[in-house]
């Protein structure tokens, strides 16, 4: 039985098409969300060609969820996450995804459901669009900034806990010469006592699992598990956990 799981970011847009019976994914692919969302969803299934006649189900989440009328069922991100990350990592009790707009810390009991969980969609310090505004400073694309951040050669603080402040607190380090390394670094520390003190009020215990495009970037991995204590694990591919997880979900 083929699914097809689809993640309507306020950033990006996911699909999955999956194989239930194999429990493998057959197609993935993810483009920038645009204005119609149909057409968005529509022109990542052409690129899976023929294998779309075999979808039997489909499941929307994400931020859009409700925009794309043509799927059988919604899920909420948490339960798509939390269901992708137990598959994936049948040990993980605690998942940590950031998005384009909001990050999420999810906590899961050991048959894999939501146990509890807190979102911050309030405040973008925490966020895929702080990694976008910092990029923009440092003139460089944000797939660049882990790279970046990986050749810091000292620990400099970021005293703002807002983007906006921290947007003028990046541009004065600029101009006193602080080098684009050492802020792309701060930023990611930055982030990383974010989401730590995120998870402050859950019960979380490790393993944790991180999930999202801003997964991708090994030093923000990095820099979150220092300030968690515990190695994080990262999927194959961060970006389509929550199109996998709706694809699963899908039945």
């Amino acid at each position: 039985m083929i699914s097809l799981g689809i993640d309507i970011g306020s950033r990006n847009t996911k699909i999955v098409i999956w194989d239930n019976s194999q429990k493998e994914i057959l197609f993935s692919a993810y483009t920038a969300t645009g204005v119609i969302i149909k057409e968005t969803i529509d022109a990542l299934l052409d690129k899976a060609g023929n294998l779309t006649s075999s979808i039997k189900y489909s499941c929307a989440t994400g931020y859009g969820r409700k925009m794309y009328k043509e799927a059988d069922s919604i899920k909420s991100e948490i339960t798509c996450h939390a269901k992708a990350c137990h598959m994936l990592f049948p040990q993980a009790r605690t998942v940590i995804d950031i998005g384009g707009q909001d990050s999420k810390v999810i906590t899961l009991t050991e048959a894999g459901n939501v146990e509890d969980f807190i979102m911050n969609d309030k405040c973008a310090a925490g966020t895929g669009r702080f990694l976008e505004m910092t990029a923009n400073k440092l003139e460089c694309d944000i797939s660049e900034l882990s790279d970046l951040a990986s050749k810091a050669d000292k620990e400099i603080p970021l005293n703002s806990t807002c983007v906006v402040f921290a947007e003028s607190e990046i541009i004065g380090l600029l101009a006193k010469g602080e080098k684009p390394e050492n802020i792309a670094r701060a930023v990611n520390n930055s982030i990383a006592k974010r989401i730590y003190a995120q998870m402050a009020p859950l019960n979380w215990q490790a393993p944790i699992v991180f999930t999202g495009g801003v997964a991708q970037g090994s030093d923000l991995v990095h820099c979150i598990g220092k300030a968690c204590g515990h190695e994080l694990h990262v999927p194959f591919d961060p970006e389509i956990t929550g199109a996998l997880g709706a694809a699963i979900l899908a039945f």
